[in-house]
C-alpha cells in the first residue's frame, strides 16, 4: 500500500511469510489463537482430530484473505504427527510457529479415577506438545529460528480438586517449555508457555450460576476471560517485540493466580 506521495506504508501484518501450525485449532482458544496469528499474515496448519470441525476456522480465515490449510491427526499418535508434519512440510515448505494448544478433561476424583482417564489427558495434553516439539523442533533448528508456544493453566500452576491428571498435564508442560526452551535458545528458537485462568469457551459455558459467582469472586478484573484475551498473548510471543523472550509463564487469568 502506498500514499498519495507514493510513499511507502509498512505492512502492519508482522507474520507475512510465515508458517504457524497450530493444534486443537477447531475451537476455543485454539481457533482463536489461528485466527490471530492469521489476522497478522501467518499461513496456518490448522489441526485437529475431524476436519469437519476445522470448517468454521477455515472458513474464517479465508473469508478474512488468510491463507489456512486442514490436518488431521490424534496429537497422542507419535507416529500419525510425524506423518502430519511431513505433509505440513510438503505444503508449505517451512514452519515457524508451533502452538501446542490440543487438550481434554476427564474430571474425576483421584479415588475414583480410571487409569483409562488418566492416559487419556495426559497423552493429549502433555506427550501432545512432545510429539509435535520434536519434529517441528529439528526443522526450527535446521531454520536457526522458531517460535514455539505451549498452553498450560492456572490449573498447572495451582492443581484444583478433581483434576489431577488435568493439573499433572498442564504442570508438566510447563516443565517441558523450560527445558525445551534451554535446549533450543541457541539456534534463536524461542519457547513459552500461557496459563490461561478461566475463558468463556466450551469447556466453561455449562458453568451453574452459583459456581460462576465464586469463580468472579477469585477474579480480581471480576470477569472471565476471552479466547481473544489469551490470542492476543500469543500473537505477541510470536512477534519480534518478544524475541527476547523465552521459557517464561505468562498467565492470562484476570488476577487471580498472583
Amino acid at each position: 500500500m502506498t500514499t498519495s506521495l507514493n510513499i511507502p506504508v509498512p505492512s502492519t501484518k508482522s507474520l507475512t511469510n510465515q508458517v504457524a501450525l497450530v493444534t486443537g485449532a477447531s475451537r476455543g482458544l485454539g481457533k482463536a489463537i489461528a485466527l490471530a496469528l492469521a489476522q497478522e499474515g501467518a499461513s496456518i496448519a490448522a489441526v485437529a482430530r475431524s476436519e469437519d470441525a476445522l470448517k468454521e476456522t477455515l472458513a474464517a480465515i479465508r473469508a478474512a484473505g488468510g491463507v489456512a490449510e486442514p490436518f488431521v491427526v490424534d496429537v497422542a499418535d507419535g507416529a500419525a504427527v510425524e506423518a502430519t508434519v511431513e505433509k505440513i512440510m510438503a505444503r508449505f515448505e517451512h514452519i515457524d510457529i508451533l502452538v501446542n494448544n490440543a487438550g481434554v478433561t476427564r474430571d474425576g476424583l483421584l479415588a475414583r479415577m480410571t487409569s483409562e482417564a488418566w492416559d487419556i489427558v495426559i497423552n493429549t495434553n502433555l506427550k501432545g506438545a512432545f510429539n509435535f516439539t520434536k519434529p517441528v523442533g529439528r526443522l526450527m533448528v535446521k531454520q536457526r529460528a522458531g517460535r514455539i508456544i505451549n498452553i498450560s493453566s492456572v490449573i498447572g500452576l495451582m492443581g484444583n480438586a478433581g483434576q489431577a491428571n488435568y493439573a499433572a498435564s498442564k504442570a508438566g508442560l510447563i516443565g517441558f517449555t523450560k527445558s525445551v526452551a534451554r535446549e533450543f535458545a541457541s539456534r534463536g528458537i524461542t519457547c513459552n508457555v500461557i496459563c490461561p485462568g478461566f475463558i468463556e469457551t466450551d469447556m466453561t459455558k455449562d458453568l451453574s450460576d452459583d459456581l460462576r459467582k465464586k469463580l468472579l469472586e477469585r477474579i480480581p478484573l471480576q470477569r472471565l476471560g476471552q479466547p481473544e484475551d489469551v490470542a492476543g498473548v500469543a500473537a505477541f510471543l510470536c512477534s519480534a517485540a518478544a524475541s527476547y523472550i523465552t521459557g517464561q509463564i505468562l498467565t492470562v487469568d484476570g488476577g487471580m493466580v498472583m
